[in-house]
């Protein structure tokens, strides 16, 4: 039995709702657009949309707390399925609710700095300026004031923490009164692991300046620990992931019919699941092996559609427009499909003749995001001389491309340095050097971050990189208009 006051009320107590169905985006509805209301002694939903005015039956509802759900059908008893009516909050009042729950957070943490630290006597304790994401805290021990940070949201990937913590470490030390010349970087368990990790890769002279502190939970009550330092030669101690490579590197049968409508800028990237076709780097079809029979489906973004004989025009069509659209020569530079996923353009002109870059790197194999560990590496390459190279590639200006590139190197590196490339044959014969990986970092020249020098003189020169600038009208023709080593400088 539906209490259709209670249900009515509830609706009535707020102004702005969302409204969600499975395969929908969720739209935005003012309480006037609306209504519930009985006819002929069925209980009708009504409300507007993009498709216009929609009218279904209310079969059940329920409500939790302030959110909404109703089972509804539509006319002649045809299934609408669930919708979910959530209340929308005010951007304002959701940003406070953030900020709140984030300082709760820094302030949770300055607690545990007092508690695990005797002596010690927290002076402030504020989030970033840049994003409110990171705790700034500053404190005082019995050696003089120390600072501490944080990441409040446990999402920011570890290169992004420590290049924010690096940029605040400079800012304290350059303070006239009281500068802190070191800094410690607090985080959970398994992000401790990897900010260790990272922390490794780096300079003598940063790694003595940087602390990586875990959260101890294991306890009746959370605690800190300062863990180790660890050396570069330590990293090799650990168990390297198991390469898992696609069942075969040809594009399959259906593969290549699709490639054949733009052979020059159609290449196929195999995974485990199947096959991705790309338009000069922009995904547009799928292949699975389905019952072991190749399927496709083709599209932009989420709009994929089956590839049948009756859809086979629509497929032509779209190659149509993308070689219209996904072109040096496009004459819209506005355009969606020329702005997409411009990384991955380039790095598509690059496989496909890598000489382009670097004349002494094998036109083929090069491995396109090569995935060791989980993480996707944009070109992994063999110089002439049998040494591995690593490209890691930007068009846009990323502070921490460095960090990444040296996340990445250490990655690579264990698997060389335990016979897992070489086992798997990735170049066909050809020997791997057992000699470091190099680094190669691409950009075009003016889309280097202002930080990318100083950061890149940071990372422990173990790792060689040499930082490739590309002219700026990459699309139409590759030239390397400057290289040099990535470790000069600070």
């Amino acid at each position: 039995m539906i209490d259709v006051s209670q249900l009515i009320e509830t609706l009535d107590a707020h102004p702005e709702w969302l409204l969600l169905r499975k395969g929908s985006r969720p739209f935005p509805l003012s309480r006037s657009e609306f209504s519930v209301h009985l006819s002929n002694e069925k209980l009708l939903f009504e409300f507007i949309d993009d498709q216009g005015h929609r009218s279904c039956r209310i079969a059940s509802s329920s409500i939790n707390e302030d959110e909404v759900v109703l089972e509804t059908t539509g006319q002649f008893g045809s299934d609408i399925g669930s919708i979910t009516l959530t209340p929308r909050v005010a951007a304002r009042v959701l940003t406070e609710e953030i900020r709140q729950a984030r300082e709760q957070i820094a302030n949770d943490i300055a607690a545990l700095i007092a508690t695990s630290f005797p002596g010690t006597k927290l002076e402030r304790v504020s989030l970033n300026v840049d994003n409110g994401r990171i705790a700034q805290i500053l404190y005082n021990t019995c050696d003089g004031p120390a600072a501490a940070v944080a990441d409040v949201t446990a999402k920011l990937d570890p290169e992004s923490f420590l290049a924010s913590a690096i940029t605040w470490l400079e800012a304290l030390s350059a303070r006239k009164k009281g500068p802190i010349l070191s800094i410690n970087i607090i985080a959970e368990k398994p992000r401790a692991a990897n900010l260790q990790k990272l922390h490794a890769l780096l300079n003598d002279k940063w790694r003595s300046k940087i602390s990586i502190i875990r959260i101890d939970r294991t306890g009746e009550s959370p605690r800190l620990q300062v863990l180790s330092s660890r050396k570069l030669s330590e990293l090799w101690r650990e168990k390297p992931r198991k390469l898992i490579r696609p069942d075969s590197e040809l594009p399959s049968k259906l593969a290549r019919q699709i490639m054949s409508l733009s052979f020059n800028n159609i290449d196929s990237v195999n995974t485990r699941n199947g096959e991705t076709l790309r338009f000069n780097g922009l995904q547009f079809a799928r292949v699975r092996t389905v019952m072991k029979t190749e399927r496709a489906w083709f599209g932009m973004n989420r709009e994929m559609i089956p590839l049948t004989e009756a859809s086979r025009p629509k497929l032509s069509g779209l190659v149509g427009e993308l070689a219209n659209y996904r072109t040096p020569e496009c004459t819209n530079l506005r355009h969606r499909y020329y702005k997409a996923s411009p990384e991955a353009w380039l790095e598509s002109i690059l496989r496909r003749d890598v000489n382009q870059l670097d004349p002494n790197l094998f036109v083929s194999p090069v491995y396109n995001q090569f995935r060791s560990a989980g993480d996707k590496i944009d070109l992994l390459a063999l110089r002439n001389d049998g040494r591995l190279v690593l490209v890691e590639i930007k068009t846009s200006p990323d502070r921490t491309m460095p960090f990444q590139a040296a996340g990445y190197w250490r990655r690579i590196e264990l698997q060389r340095r335990r016979g897992i490339l070489a086992e798997a044959d990735l170049f066909e014969g050809r020997e791997i050097a057992d000699v470091p990986t190099l680094v190669y970092l691409v950009a075009p020249a003016w889309s280097y971050h202002a930080d990318h020098e100083r950061f890149a003189a940071m990372v422990s020169r173990e790792i060689e990189m040499w930082r490739f600038e590309l002219h700026e009208d990459w699309r139409r023709e590759i030239r390397v208009v400057g290289r040099s080593s990535a470790h000069h400088g600070v």
